[in-house]
C-alpha cells in the first residue's frame, strides 16, 4: 500500500454566529471572492464558500445559536487562522481603515518574520504573517 501525501490544505471551515456580519467581514473587508453561497433549508443555516489565493477555500457556516468558544485562545481545536501578506504594514493600515483593530506588529521568534493578530466578528483570532 502506498503512503498518502498531504500536499496542501483544501479548506478550513468556521462557524459564525451572525451570517451578515461574517459575510461583510470576509467578503467586503478581507476581499475573499465568493465561490458558492447557499441557504440550506433543511438545516436552517447558511454555507458560504470563499476562495483563497492559493486555491484553498474558507467555508463559513452560520448556525442558529452556536455554542460560544470555551476559552481564548488555548481551547482545544483551531487556535487561529493565519493569512500570508506581502506588506504587513499596508495590510494593517487597510484593515484599520475598515474599523478592524490589529495588535502591534511582533517578530516571530522562530522565523524572524513580521506578524500580528486581528479578530473576526465572533472573536476568532486571525493572524497576518509576512
Amino acid at each position: 500500500m502506498q503512503e498518502p501525501t498531504f500536499s496542501t490544505i483544501h479548506h478550513v471551515a468556521i462557524i459564525v454566529s451572525d451570517y451578515q456580519k461574517a459575510r461583510n467581514f470576509y467578503v467586503n473587508i478581507l476581499k475573499l471572492p465568493i465561490l458558492r453561497e447557499n441557504y440550506r433549508e433543511e438545516r436552517q443555516d447558511y454555507k458560504l464558500d470563499l476562495q483563497l489565493a492559493n486555491g484553498a477555500e474558507l467555508e463559513i457556516f452560520a448556525l442558529q445559536n452556536p455554542p460560544k468558544r470555551p476559552s481564548y485562545p488555548e481551547a482545544s481545536g483551531l487556535r487561529h487562522l493565519a493569512f500570508k501578506t506581502d506588506t504587513i504594514e499596508e495590510t494593517i493600515a487597510y484593515l484599520e481603515s475598515c474599523g478592524v483593530a490589529c495588535e502591534p506588529i511582533r517578530i516571530d521568534a522562530f522565523t524572524g518574520e513580521k506578524m500580528t493578530f486581528f479578530f473576526d466578528p465572533d472573536g476568532l483570532p486571525l493572524e497576518l504573517h509576512e
